[in-house]
């Protein structure tokens, strides 16, 4: 069942007690998962960065800037710009709303693009995104595109290797990014698909288990949800076995994050409760075979739900150590320490828990849901 949850800014997780409404259609974008494997990137370090850019908060209506550039794991969506329109790979992340083009595939104007010549820009942790805003017509599948969309075109793609990005955040987002007018935001790819084709402003997100074997990685939905996948009145609690090891609390659900990150006294008892000890030249725990066979379910109360991470979910996929520069074979785990969090933030969610659960953000409502899927007690680690 979907659980309710509060969406603030960069969906931090809080108690709401209002359902999930569902609306009478669809849109479903596939995406598809991008490995890299180099040494030249490590994700506990990306992670690193991100997370202490996540609290890089602004004086100014609280902007967040997050780094996302050159991931070794990221998932891409093929948007289509312009008419005729020109197909790029866009970064899905849901912790930014702009739209950027013109990076490694240049963005090609048509005669549905229009230039603003209003400058935009926007920090994702140490880069910068610079460039003009123009609006165009954006083509998510055949026979849908939506018009007039704000898009982000740089003028600086410096190293970034992927096309761009397709921000999936909330509007507020974008407020900050529009230098002459810095107060002000604009419409998202959600609104535009509620105002032009009565699309609800509904997303759900569907990650599948990391794997090297799997092309049909992920999906992305707007608009339509199952109507018996919720609940309400929304608690959130954090247990190891049968013990409770972090009490109500918030934190960010982010989909530019690897990992799972926790407060260091939670992470503290989680590491002794498992017996782990910290490998060096991964930054993670890590644990040996024996004692991933007395791995306990890691539990998240939310509501009268438990969503549980089964030991194979809370160990990085053996198949793929040498992405995280680990020994072949060797068993880690995904869960790390959050580090300072004075800020109220006691715990970050990435990939590795969206890949186990459907998720749902709600823009009417600003609110959050989860879901089991048919890989959230799969053993593909």
């Amino acid at each position: 069942m979907f659980s309710a949850l509060f969406l603030l800014a960069l969906l931090a997780l809080s108690t709401t007690g209002l359902p999930v409404e569902v609306p009478n259609s669809r849109i479903t974008l596939p995406m598809t998962r991008r490995l890299k494997f180099s040494n030249s990137t490590n994700l506990v370090q990306h992670d690193e960065a991100r997370v202490a850019a996540l609290r890089d908060y602004s004086t100014h209506g609280r902007r967040y800037h997050i780094n996302l550039l050159n991931s070794d794991l990221i998932y891409v969506a093929s948007v289509g710009i312009g008419n005729p329109s020109t197909n790029y790979r866009l970064i899905v992340d849901t912790s930014s709303a702009v739209t950027w083009v013109g990076a490694s595939t240049p963005y090609m104007r048509t005669s549905s693009s229009f230039n603003t010549e209003e400058p935009i820009r926007k920090a994702y942790g140490p880069n910068v995104f610079v460039g003009t805003l123009w609006t165009d017509a954006v083509t998510l599948l055949d026979g849908l595109t939506v018009t007039r969309m704000p898009i982000g075109v740089l003028s600086n793609p410096r190293d970034f290797v992927h096309d761009g990005i397709l921000g999936i955040g909330p509007q507020g987002l974008t407020r900050g990014t529009l230098p002459n007018r810095l107060g002000d935001t604009f419409p998202t790819i959600t609104n535009r698909l509620y105002t032009q084709h009565a699309i609800q402003p509904l997303i759900g997100i569907f990650f599948r288990p990391t794997a090297l074997d799997l092309n049909d990685d992920g999906q992305l939905s707007f608009g339509q949800l199952d109507l018996t996948m919720y609940i309400d009145d929304i608690g959130f609690t954090i247990t190891y076995g049968a013990r409770p090891i972090l009490d109500q609390t918030a934190g960010i659900l982010d989909s530019g994050l690897t990992f799972i990150a926790i407060a260091p006294c939670v992470y503290l008892e989680y590491r002794t409760a498992t017996g782990a000890n910290l490998d060096a030249a991964t930054g993670l725990l890590t644990i040996t075979l024996a004692q991933y066979n007395n791995l306990l379910d890691l539990d998240f109360h939310i509501g009268e739900e438990i969503y549980s991470l089964k030991p194979n979910a809370q160990i990085w996929p053996r198949s793929i150590n040498q992405l995280i520069n680990g020994i072949d074979g060797a068993i880690y785990l995904v869960v790390r320490n959050l580090g300072r969090h004075d800020d109220g933030c006691n715990f970050l969610l990435g990939y590795v828990f969206l890949q186990r659960f459907y998720t749902v953000l709600d823009k009417r409502f600003s609110r959050i849901g989860f879901a089991k899927t048919r890989f959230t007690d799969a053993g593909t680690n």
